[in-house]
């Protein structure tokens, strides 16, 4: 028989197998390489656009409240009463300030827009990832038109207390505890007009006579309110006090006299700032807060490690703007001229440390409609309203 014959197979030598396995390895290291890159470029896309949303909620929110200062005041803002020292900005029912200067400026003179250079920060925090040493504030002041109080009559039985009367029982609000209605630590203007020569919008001959702010330290119902002293902003001060609401009604009566009229609407003055938190002994990210009256802070937005404003205010005496300034009381000038708010905000990624932390500036620019008007273009000078 014959045997079968066999021929040997080939195969791969050490040296091809070395060579196809680095080759394969490489092909390997280079796809995951790839894959590593694409995900980190999907995370730090993800983590910008993230702050960006955050600034950007940041910025609409305090464009509207920007946007609205000065609304309801008389021109040009309002003197406080300032016998029992100024009024305060940015402070709750407990006692808790939130901005270290924590007062109205150029004697207690409120404005619709109250800048706080270098004043942005509460308690004065140190934010170490801040790349700028400047933090700002800012309040802004305006009438509340989604609560108005023109359904309601006010009486003064007393300097320190209100009653409330409904006008028309059918018309919403009726009551001043409605839904979005009045708390304590909110400030209500009373502007008090008598007959006079002038007009209002109904064509009702008036003259105003008195303008005061209050803060609501009492609701005992929802007929009645109380103004007492010792109140967390300082507004409630002594019938001895000028530009006082005690003041106001100790001269003109109770009643506040027969034939006057008296509007009242609910001031907004909201604070803007940043807080550092603290929880279980490990400092926080930064986060911008939002203050309103004599209530708490609430966060509006995390993360926001810097904050600045600058401001286009006319300068009444040469009669042209100046512009970007950070510091108008310091300058010189009033924040009644204000015509423009430009603010800047940076906000960082949640996650931090190394290449993966992102930051950003987003900037924008607020027109203050409803603050003084200067006309430049007069003959002889500048005329401001």
């Amino acid at each position: 028989m014959k045997m079968p014959i066999t021929k040997s197979q080939l195969g791969f030598s050490l040296l091809e197998l070395m060579i196809a396995s680095a080759i394969g390895l490489i092909v390997v290291m280079a796809m995951t390489q790839m894959f590593r890159m694409g995900m980190n470029a999907t995370f730090t896309v993800t983590q910008r656009a993230e702050t960006q949303e955050n600034m950007r909620a940041a910025i609409e929110l305090m464009t509207k409240d920007i946007s609205m200062a000065g609304a309801g005041l008389p021109s040009g803002g309002l003197q406080l009463a300032s016998a029992g020292g100024n009024s305060k900005i940015a402070c709750n029912q407990g006692g808790t300030c939130y901005v270290p200067a924590d007062t109205y400026q150029n004697g207690n003179f409120l404005y619709g827009i109250e800048p706080g250079f270098n004043n942005g920060v509460e308690s004065g925090a140190v934010i170490v990832n801040a790349p700028a040493a400047v933090n700002d504030s800012i309040t802004s002041i305006y009438c509340d038109y989604n609560f108005p109080l023109t359904n309601f009559t006010f009486t003064f039985p007393t300097t320190t207390s209100a009653t409330v009367t409904v006008v028309n029982a059918a018309v919403t609000p009726n009551n001043i505890l409605a839904p979005g209605g009045l708390n304590v630590g909110d400030l209500l203007l009373f502007l008090v007009s008598t007959p006079g020569n002038g007009k209002t919008s109904q064509g009702t001959s008036v003259a105003q006579t008195a303008a005061a702010v209050a803060e609501i330290t009492g609701i005992p119902n929802n007929l009645s309110i109380t103004f007492a002293g010792g109140d967390a902003l300082n507004f409630n001060q002594a019938a001895t006090a000028a530009n006082s609401l005690a003041n106001a009604i100790t001269n003109l009566g109770s009643g506040l006299g027969a034939g006057n009229n008296v509007t009242v609407c609910r001031l907004y003055a909201v604070t803007y700032f940043l807080q550092v938190p603290a929880a279980g002994g490990t400092v926080q990210t930064p986060r911008l807060m939002r203050q309103v009256n004599g209530l708490n802070a609430v966060p509006v937005a995390d993360n926001i490690i810097n904050m600045q404003f600058s401001y286009d205010v006319i300068n009444s005496v040469a009669g042209t703007m100046s512009a970007n300034q950070s510091d108008p009381f310091g300058a010189g000038l009033s924040p009644a001229l204000i015509q423009k708010v430009n603010m800047w905000i940076m906000g960082q990624s949640l996650t931090q440390g190394g290449n993966r932390s992102q930051s950003m500036y987003l900037a924008s620019s607020v027109s203050a409609r409803n603050l003084s008007f200067c006309n430049s273009y007069s003959s002889t000078t500048t005329v401001c309203q």
